[in-house]
């Protein structure tokens, strides 16, 4: 979003930040992508570059709706992905070394897990922005 909304004329942000936001609520993929082409044909014209830097991220940036739903709000957000990144680094780093990657996979597997099992049963409100 932040992407997106600093190329954007001031007096154009609200309207061009509620159609992109529109993209993302969507309530599946095919709706999302209905609602991208909506946004492409309002927005080529005078923000030409941003709808093309947005198409062509279009498919890893809706790549959340092909998760289960109750993991959407979540993934919706960078915040939450840059948190799994501070805890692997904050797990590794007094290790120092590794004896091969089998012990890497395992660490990192056991760091994703619990993450896993803590979206499953509630939200990370420390990590997820208002939708």
């Amino acid at each position: 979003m932040r992407n997106i909304l600093e190329k954007v004329r001031k007096r154009d942000y609200d309207e061009v930040k509620q159609d992109a936001q529109r993209i993302y609520l969507a309530h599946g993929r095919r709706q999302a992508e209905a609602e991208f082409r909506r946004f492409r044909k309002r927005r080529r014209e005078a923000y030409p570059a941003m709808v093309r830097q947005l198409e062509r991220d279009l498919p890893e940036l809706l790549s959340f709706f092909s998760l289960p739903r109750h993991l959407w709000r979540k993934l919706r957000t960078t915040n939450i992905i840059e948190r799994c990144f501070v805890e692997v680094r904050r797990r590794t780093r007094p290790m120092v070394c590794f004896v091969n990657v089998a012990s890497v996979d395992r660490i990192l597997y056991s760091i994703f897990h619990r993450f896993n099992l803590e979206w499953k049963s509630r939200t990370l409100r420390l990590f997820t922005q208002a939708a």
